[in-house]
Parts: C-alpha cells; sequence; structure tokens
C-alpha cells in the first residue's frame, strides 16, 4: 500500500486504536431537503470538531463546509437516482477523480447494491473507480446499500456484500448492523464501519455505537441520528466517547443526558413543518368569530338608525349584486313589490323614501315595522355566510 493512501486512510480510521467517527451529511444526493438538513452549513458547522471525517457530496463541501477547517472529506462519488424513482440501484459514478482531488479528499465513497436490479453496473463501477482511484492513492470505501429492501438487513446478505465490495478492492466497507453481526466483521478482511441508518431514539442509537464496536467494528458513519437529534452535539459526543473512549452503553446515555443540559436543544429547522399548517388553522376560527359578533352589534343599530342604511345603498349594491347571482336570489323577490310601487323613487331614495313612511304613520306604522325587522334579520344572517365563504 502506497504512503499516500496510508495516510489518508489514518485520517479517516485513528491508527492509536484503528476507530473512527464519521458524519454522513450526503443524504441530499437521493433524498434532497432532508429534516434538519434543510440548510447544511448550519448543520454541518458546529459538529466538526467532534468527527473524525465528513461524508459529503462535492456540492456541499464546496458551499456549505469551512474550507478552512482541517477536516478529512469521503467525498461521494455515486448518484443518478432518486427516493421517488423507481429503483435506487440505477446509480453511477457522478464525480470524476480528477475533481475529487481538487477538493482534496481523503477517501472516495460510492454505493453497491448487491442482489438488485442494477448490481452489474454498480459493482464493475466498483472495479473502475478503484483502479483509477490507486494511480493516485486514495482508498475507495464502498456503501453495502439495499435501497428500499430494509428486510435485507441480515448476516447472510451483509456478509455476501461486504466481501464481494473487499474482493473488487474496496479499502473501507460500509455496512449496516445486524443481529450476529460479527460474522460480517469476521468475513470482511477490510476494516468494517456501521451506518447509522433512519433516525430512532438516542439511547437505542448508542446501544447500536456500543453493539456494533463490542463485535468489531472500526467505527460508525452516523448521520440522522446526530443531527436530526434535539441534542446534536451531546449525541456526537456520546457517540464519540463509546468508539474512542469505551465508554459502555449506560455511560455514553448518562454522558448525553448530562450534556443536555448544556446545550440548548436544536428545534429551529423542524418548527417551520409543523408551525405552518397549524397558524392558518388558528386563525380561520378567529376570524370567523368577530364576523359573527359584528352583525349581532348591528342588529341593534339597525331598527334606531333606517336612515344611515339609507343613505349608503350605492356601495351595498356594488357588494350585493355578486350575491344575488347566487346565495341572495330571494332577497331581489321580496323587494321587487316595493319596488314597483314607487318606481320613480329610486333616484330619491334619500328624501322620499323618508318623508312617505312619515305621512302614513296612522295606519301603516305597525306592519311597517314589522317589514324592516324581517329585512334586517335577514340581512345580517346572510352577510355572515357570504363574507365567511371567501374566506374559507
Amino acid at each position: 500500500m502506497d504512503w499516500g493512501l496510508k495516510n489518508r486512510l489514518a485520517s479517516i480510521i485513528k491508527p492509536q486504536n484503528n476507530r473512527g467517527v464519521m458524519l454522513a451529511v450526503d443524504h441530499g444526493y437521493f433524498l434532497g431537503p432532508t429534516e434538519k438538513l434543510e440548510m447544511p452549513r448550519k448543520t454541518i458547522a458546529p459538529l466538526l470538531k467532534y468527527c473524525d471525517s465528513l461524508m459529503v457530496t462535492r456540492g456541499v463541501v464546496r458551499t456549505s463546509v469551512d474550507a478552512s477547517y482541517p477536516v478529512p472529506i469521503v467525498l461521494r462519488v455515486s448518484g443518478g437516482a432518486s427516493i421517488i424513482g423507481e429503483d435506487l440501484s440505477n446509480e453511477k459514478i457522478t464525480t470524476s477523480v480528477k475533481d475529487a482531488i481538487k477538493i482534496n479528499a481523503s477517501a472516495l465513497a460510492m454505493s453497491i447494491f448487491v442482489g438488485a436490479k442494477y448490481e452489474h453496473n454498480s459493482l464493475v463501477s466498483l472495479g473502475n473507480l478503484v483502479n483509477e482511484a490507486e494511480e493516485y492513492g486514495l482508498p475507495v470505501l464502498a456503501v453495502t446499500a439495499v435501497g428500499k429492501e430494509l428486510e435485507k438487513r441480515d448476516a447472510r446478505y451483509l456478509s455476501l456484500s461486504c466481501r464481494i465490495a473487499a474482493e473488487f478492492g474496496a479499502h473501507v466497507v460500509k455496512t449496516y448492523y445486524c443481529d450476529n453481526f460479527q460474522k460480517v466483521v469476521n468475513s470482511c478482511p477490510v476494516p468494517v464501519i456501521v451506518a447509522g441508518g433512519p433516525k430512532i431514539p438516542e439511547r437505542d442509537a448508542l446501544a447500536l455505537t456500543y453493539n456494533a464496536v463490542k463485535a468489531g467494528a472500526a467505527g460508525v458513519d452516523m448521520g440522522r441520528n446526530i443531527w436530526q437529534s434535539q441534542f446534536p452535539i451531546p449525541m456526537i459526543r456520546a457517540v464519540r466517547a463509546i468508539v474512542h473512549s469505551n465508554y459502555n452503553l449506560n455511560q455514553a446515555y448518562e454522558m448525553f443526558k448530562k450534556l443536555c443540559k448544556e446545550y440548548p436543544a436544536n428545534n429551529k429547522p423542524s418548527q417551520p413543518f409543523t408551525g405552518r399548517p397549524q397558524n392558518p388553522q388558528q386563525q380561520r376560527p378567529n376570524q370567523q368569530k368577530p364576523n359573527q359578533q359584528k352583525p349581532n352589534q348591528q342588529r341593534p343599530q339597525n331598527p334606531q338608525k333606517p336612515q344611515q342604511k339609507q343613505q349608503k345603498p350605492n356601495p351595498q349594491k356594488q357588494q350585493q349584486r355578486p350575491n344575488q347571482q347566487k346565495p341572495n336570489q330571494q332577497k331581489p323577490n321580496q323587494q321587487r313589490p316595493q319596488n314597483q310601487q314607487k318606481p320613480q323613487q329610486k333616484p330619491q331614495q334619500q328624501k322620499p323614501a323618508q318623508q312617505k313612511p312619515q305621512q302614513q304613520k296612522p295606519a301603516q306604522q305597525k306592519p311597517q315595522q314589522a317589514k324592516p325587522q324581517q329585512t334586517l334579520q335577514t340581512k345580517p344572517e346572510s352577510q355572515p355566510a357570504s363574507a365567511a365563504q371567501p374566506k374559507q
């Protein structure tokens, strides 16, 4: 093994104990803006000093990782399929070795899909990548991906995948933890690191780390179980204590709980997702309640001041024109017989409409009081219905 290749591997898997803590932040290449990784720079920056290496894509390393911080880069160079596609195994090499050298990557990472539809393409791509990377002293990390078929995570399948990756020349293999994991480690002649997988409770993730290291793993490549935690810094420090300080599960979890008191909870990236659907639901009933109270306040004012309604018919007619077509078709039918009796008084509604009810006081006081009450009662009852419909 060439000196340069040995030196790069030593920056990822520390020679003091042949273990390493890798922080995985390459999920966006097939998952897009994963929760808590929507803004990669804010997620990565506080965790850099606690990881031994960073697994990342070239797009994120150039835009979201501080180039002045000396963290070894394990560069993801494969891709071509997304989570909404038909088959995640349809991947190819997407980043050249020359570009990886420009980034000063310490290792290259790609996925293989043993038993999947595009198994042949992924294995041949691994062989070609190792051939080219060896010329520049770059180690290759092979990820034994299982796509969407998570049930394949057993010792028999993972042993097969890890051994094939090592046979094709991979210098490190990343795989999943499973029962009888020691069988997977013993059958693979190169270092094996364990993937964290989807988010699980913190104690369970620490138990996974402890059991994997105890079974012979060279460390972990953990992502979502660190930066999707409410306390990412205490979590990565507890993981590091297991890998490099030989903490057991109880010691690491007690350390995690103690550190949680020192660091604030990181809930900011997830607040927009929980808050946006709740705010409109809280505002809709609040908007409907004042609309129901307004007509209740106007009901006693309408019989006392009928002249105000007659002085402002024009702006209300413009608002009622679209309402007369759909919901208020019965209102014009009630007003038509009144308008037929007085067709000449329409332009002069302000003055003659007030004088005529005053002249007919002895005979028409009681029926006139009943009619405006009906119109006044029907108007506020129909107005909130029409006003509530556009809000919905």
